[in-house]
């Protein structure tokens, strides 16, 4: 899968540049002359500390070096490198230990007890690879095989951002 192959040649150079591969994402068909396909690259600092458009840049200029010469993708793309934002995607068993706690939105691949969707509190990952999601409606596990979408619920951060915003003004 060109996915694969696409994360065996990003990942190393992103390294070497001091930043880790948070996801890759290619969509699109560029055979019809009028859709362009799209190659995006979520990455963030190895270190702790945010992300700059410099940074952005830096690995656009390297990985459209590195995907020229590798030469895996044969029609015309256009080269996206983000951060991963507030609504941060989990994508790696990792991710879900360094998040242990935070609020999340996971959607499953198959329904689980008559939903497919839930949000709550990462309850971090087992030895085994089981994750585990404390919902308004008691635990819920799964393994990172099950997820479809799994990211980071940024309203609790905005929820206290509004109230220290709001004390601020009172003062």
């Amino acid at each position: 899968m060109i996915s694969e192959k696409l994360n065996q040649i990003i990942e190393p150079a992103l390294t070497d540049l001091g930043f880790s591969l948070v996801r890759v994402r290619f969509s699109g068909v560029g055979a019809n002359g009028k859709s362009r396909s799209q190659l995006q690259i979520m990455a963030e600092p190895i270190e702790t500390r945010g992300m700059t458009v410099e940074d952005c840049a830096q690995i656009s200029r390297q990985l459209a070096a590195v995907l020229d010469v590798e030469d895996l993708i044969s029609e015309a793309y256009q080269l996206e490198v983000s951060s991963p934002g507030m609504d941060r995607p989990l994508t790696r068993p990792a991710d879900f230990v360094r998040f242990a706690g935070e609020l999340a939105k996971v959607t499953l691949l198959q329904m689980r007890d008559g939903q497919k969707r839930f949000r709550g509190r990462l309850g971090g990952m087992d030895e085994d690879g089981t994750i585990h999601l404390d919902t308004g409606s008691g635990r819920v596990s799964f393994t990172l095989d099950e997820v479809d979408i799994a990211k980071i619920d940024p309203t609790e951060f905005f929820s206290t951002l509004k109230q220290s915003l709001r004390k601020t003004e009172e003062k």
